[in-house]
């Protein structure tokens, strides 16, 4: 039984226009898995409640844990959070929760990652477990956004792929493309998945909004991937 523990904020990192990165320190907080979530409650001065979930983005790290945040225009909760939420102050957190949509580095095989905005953040939580690990298993992030101003941690994920060369990191443009890209604006097609040795034993993690996640399951099944290894997390 989880219950609801006292969560302080101690870091706010920007990550893109609305789409924070928010670390809190919990008192005995019991660890998590990478693509779990937990829920946030905000309590009010006249004892309104508010609650959300939100996933985490890193790997458990003692008694720290760092959500995403993408403040939603006209939001209740993500805008506060996001903006507002003095750096030590309180908030309730609880969790972890979800077990289905995790990865451990104890799961053997190629892994690929699909990511559409900030559906990056779970999957960032598995990328940053996978690199601390020893496996030499390929691993793969596709990462689709809208234009360059929308990629979350764009310095990490450059030096994701320049140190590990089990580990490929590709984005995706589908409005903007930056100068020199190779690659048209466009929706993600069967052409931009990467090559995976034996796909049909590939672990498959798809997160972000329920009409990119639609499509990207589609064309992992057209590509022969294995239907139950894909899972994925819709975000809206």
């Amino acid at each position: 039984m989880h219950g609801w523990r006292r969560a302080r904020l101690t870091e706010r990192t920007k990550q893109t226009a609305t789409g924070r990165t928010l670390r809190f320190e919990v008192p005995r907080w019991p660890g998590h898995l990478p693509g779990q979530h937990v829920d946030v409650r905000l309590t009010a001065d006249d004892g309104y409640r508010a609650v959300r979930s939100y996933s985490l983005a890193a790997p458990a790290d003692a008694d720290v844990i760092e959500l995403g945040v993408q403040a939603a225009f006209g939001g209740e909760v993500s805008p506060y959070l996001a903006d507002d939420l003095p750096v030590g102050a309180e908030v309730e957190v609880e969790g972890p929760l979800g077990g289905w949509f995790v990865w451990t580095p104890q799961d053997p095989g190629p892994l690929l990652l699909i990511a559409g905005g900030s559906g990056i953040v779970p999957l960032m939580a598995m990328l940053r477990a996978r690199l601390a690990s020893e496996s030499d298993d390929p691993c793969a992030l596709l990462y689709s956004v809208r234009d360059p101003d929308e990629v979350w941690y764009a310095a990490e994920l450059d030096a994701a792929r320049d140190t590990d060369g089990t580990v490929g990191v590709r984005r995706l443009y589908t409005r903007t493309a930056p100068d020199g890209s190779a690659r048209p604006p466009g929706r993600m097609t069967e052409r931009d998945l990467p090559s995976l040795p034996s796909p049909a034993e590939a672990r498959c993690y798809v997160c972000g909004p329920t009409g990119f996640v639609e499509h990207a399951g589609a064309l992992l099944l057209a590509a022969g991937h294995a239907p139950d290894r894909i899972r994925t997390e819709r975000f809206g």
